[in-house]
């Protein structure tokens, strides 16, 4: 059974081939990895190829990453360590995006997959997080955390209003509103590939030879997305992971 799309698709420009192929055709393969190897042990680098797992470090007795036949099975240690499993890779385009292969294997309720692009030289921005798509049970956020949020700013006010017991600004909310899109989308424990680029002022999220959502927001167009990131609250499993850089 594939992932069930609930929203109507009829009115988005473009189709998941015609983003495959503009990665492909316009683009260049900069990494692959399709994990046929051994984790070396829990740490940072032990994923190998490149990979950091970058919550490593907050429970280093437990495995958060296990290469298994080819497959990168993430098990979030959330509670151990008071984050969930935060694993990526160097990237480093304006214009491009991932191809990935994954699937949900059905070992918790809950499980999720956040995945996009992160920039940690930015200041202003928590932890650089720029852009994500987040796969739950039952839908799709696309978001654009630069100038959402994550930005510090934001998260400034925010704190402002509530040490000061201030409701919250109806006008800036609505703004905030806007930096995200959410598209209901119900998850299954099959294998799925999804791509996601960003291309100037959007990002595109497709699953599966259909594309699912797209959305226009300023934060996407940020120059250099320098990392890939995964984050999981739970468990998911990872089979192949291809980036593209356009721009």
């Amino acid at each position: 059974m594939r992932l069930a799309l609930l929203a109507c698709l009829l009115s988005l420009p473009l189709s998941a081939a015609d983003d495959t192929t503009w990665l492909q055709t316009k683009g260049t393969l900069i990494f692959h990895d399709a994990f046929e190897r051994e984790e070396t042990g829990t740490g940072l680098k032990d994923i190998g190829n490149g990979w950091e797992s970058a919550t490593a470090d907050r429970v280093p007795k437990l495995k958060q990453a296990d290469l298994d036949a080819g497959i990168m099975k993430i098990a979030s240690a959330t509670k151990e360590a008071g984050h969930a499993a935060h694993i990526h890779h160097d990237a480093g385009f304006a214009d491009g995006g991932v191809i990935v292969r994954f699937k949900f294997p059905g070992l918790n309720k809950a499980e999720n997959l956040v995945t996009g692009f992160v920039d940690r030289s930015l200041k202003d921005v928590h932890a650089g997080h720029l852009c994500y798509a987040t796969l739950s049970q039952t839908d799709l956020t696309l978001s654009d955390r630069k100038t959402g949020s994550m930005n510090l700013a934001v998260k400034k006010k925010h704190a402002d209003d509530a040490a000061a017991k201030r409701k919250p600004d109806p006008a800036f909310e609505a703004m905030l509103k806007k930096k995200s899109q959410v598209t209901p989308l119900k998850a299954d424990q099959e294998w799925h590939v999804y791509t996601l680029v960003t291309e100037g002022d959007e990002m595109r999220f497709s699953l599966d030879g259909k594309l699912i959502a797209s959305h226009r927001s300023e934060g996407y167009a940020h120059d250099m997305k320098r990392w890939f990131s995964f984050l999981a609250n739970s468990t998911v499993w990872i089979d192949d992971v291809k980036i593209y850089k356009v721009r």
